[in-house]
This record gives structure tokens, C-alpha cells and sequence, in this order.
């Protein structure tokens, strides 16, 4: 396998390892004599390299490679993306958790989290804040300073934008549930590398499976990324509807964006009111 398919693996191998599950490996001894015994045997290598998934299949000169599911977006005349539709059964890489909990999951990460490099500059890890039992999930991509300094998600002017949203969409902070895709301040504010992602997603992914929202906001292109499992910048389908687990998934901008670029507020409160529409708020009045 590929050098970035191996970092993944073993992250979620080492995430595995920690929920006392497994094991997911074989012995590669006993692998390689089988493989010296029976030459005849197809081939195993990673599959192309398509929106970031795992996978391998057998080359036979016979068969063809699968096609990629993809979503169209007919209302905006667009090509249909390479976004991976995501299953409702059980995935390897999707544990699930017995009675599992918002509090469990605090636990598992622990207060002293090393699992990634992430933890090597910040002062405390930043869960999530809100309803355990919200119709209404944001995901950003993961903390900033502020956020950093006070343990809890958007606080900071991004977050304050993100405040007034939510009370334009006629909620409250206490209303919604708020948190990110890595728990940890990435350095200077950057965004999350793939190794980070690969480490920290899976107790976001618990996360939405604990709440199990009517509607989940993935706010910026990481966020969005990761839980549609695609490479494509979210200008493609940015206010697009999507299943996830039972859930509706809608990705907009990240309020960091809209401080840096004020016009697309106006595009990002489209998205909103569509959010309002499928919630039943009562949408504001047409002047």
C-alpha cells in the first residue's frame, strides 16, 4: 500500500487498539510462506486513489475496476461529484460502541490526550459544547487560540459570528451542539494534516452517532471533507442536501471565512434557512 494509505491504517488501527478491539491484522509471516506456496494466487494491491478511501481488490485481467458512486447536483447544472455515499451498516473503521456516551467518549479521549502531534503545543483539548440531544449539529474544522484558552468550541470572533447564526436561525447556543473535527489547536492556526484527521475523527464520528441529529452544518472545506469523504472543494457543493447515517449532512462556509469575505454571508444564510425549512423553524418574512 501507498504511503499515505499505511499512515491511515495504522492510526485507525492504534484508535482500535485503544477501544480494546480487534485484532484487524494478519500474520504477515504466515502470509508471505502462503504466498511463496501458492504464486498462482491473484495479487492484492491498494486501490486507485479516489476521495481519500481505503480498499483493496484482486487484479484479474477479466474484471473491470468499480465505478465511484457519485451525487449529482442537477439545480445547479453541475457535473455529478465523486462524493462517496456513505453506508448505514457497520464499517470496520466506524466502531461502534456499546451504551456508548458524550461522557464516554471525554473518557476514552482522556485529559491528556498524545495521539497525534497536536498535543505537543495546546493547553486543553476542546470536545464540543451544546445539547446532547440537539436537532442540530455544527462541525468546524478544530480549535483556535481562544478556543484553546477557554476549552470550548467558537469563542472567538469566528465564534461570536457563529453565535449570531445561530440566533438568526431563531435558536440558541444551548439549543444546537457545537464541535470540531480534531479536538487539539493545530499550530498558527493551520488546518489539520491528514494524520490528524485520521487520529481524531473517529470520536467526532461517535459523537454524531450519541446524538444522532436531525441535521448536521459542516462548517468549511476540512469538515465537510472528512465526513463526505471526498477531496472536492466545497464551492461544489456547498448548500447541497446529503445523507449521513440517518442523518442530513449541508456543508457552508466556515465563519472564519465569511470575517475574511463579508459577501458570502449572504450565500451561507441561504444554507441556513434550508437548515430552518427541514428543522420546521419559522422562516423570516420575505420584504
Amino acid at each position: 500500500m501507498d504511503s499515505k494509505t499505511r499512515v491511515r491504517a495504522e492510526v485507525w488501527l492504534r484508535y482500535a487498539q485503544d477501544l480494546r478491539l480487534g485484532p484487524y491484522y494478519r500474520d504477515r509471516a504466515a502470509s508471505h510462506s502462503a504466498a511463496i506456496e501458492s504464486p498462482s494466487a491473484p495479487e492484492q494491491v491498494p486501490m486507485p486513489k479516489d476521495n481519500g478511501s481505503l480498499g483493496v481488490r484482486s487484479v484479474n485481467s477479466d474484471s473491470k475496476p468499480p465505478e465511484t458512486p457519485r451525487v449529482t447536483t442537477p439545480e445547479l447544472g453541475r457535473p455529478a461529484l465523486p462524493i462517496v455515499q456513505l453506508s448505514s451498516g457497520p464499517s470496520l473503521f466506524e466502531e461502534k460502541v456499546e451504551n456508548d456516551s458524550l461522557d464516554h467518549i471525554r473518557e476514552d479521549i482522556g485529559p491528556n490526550c498524545t495521539r497525534c502531534k497536536l498535543y505537543k503545543a495546546r493547553k486543553n483539548i476542546v470536545f464540543g459544547v451544546g445539547n446532547p440531544k440537539a436537532q442540530l449539529v455544527f462541525v468546524g474544522e478544530g480549535p483556535g487560540r481562544d478556543e484553546d484558552e477557554q476549552g470550548e468550541p467558537f469563542v472567538g470572533r469566528a465564534g461570536k459570528l457563529l453565535t449570531q447564526m445561530i440566533e438568526a436561525m431563531g435558536l440558541k447556543r444551548s439549543d444546537v451542539y457545537i464541535c470540531n473535527v480534531v479536538k487539539c489547536r493545530p499550530p498558527e492556526n493551520r488546518l489539520p494534516e491528514k494524520d490528524e484527521i485520521a487520529t481524531c475523527s473517529p470520536y467526532l464520528f461517535r459523537q454524531l452517532g450519541v446524538i444522532a441529529p436531525k441535521v448536521i452544518c459542516a462548517l468549511g472545506s476540512c469538515s465537510a471533507q472528512t465526513m463526505l469523504q471526498t477531496t472536492q472543494g466545497i464551492s461544489r457543493f456547498r448548500g447541497e442536501w446529503f445523507d449521513y447515517h440517518g442523518s442530513k449532512l449541508i456543508a457552508t462556509y466556515h465563519p472564519a471565512y465569511l470575517l475574511r469575505n463579508p459577501p458570502a454571508k449572504s450565500e451561507v444564510w441561504k444554507d441556513l434557512q434550508k437548515i430552518m425549512a427541514h428543522l420546521g423553524l419559522e422562516l423570516p418574512k420575505k420584504r
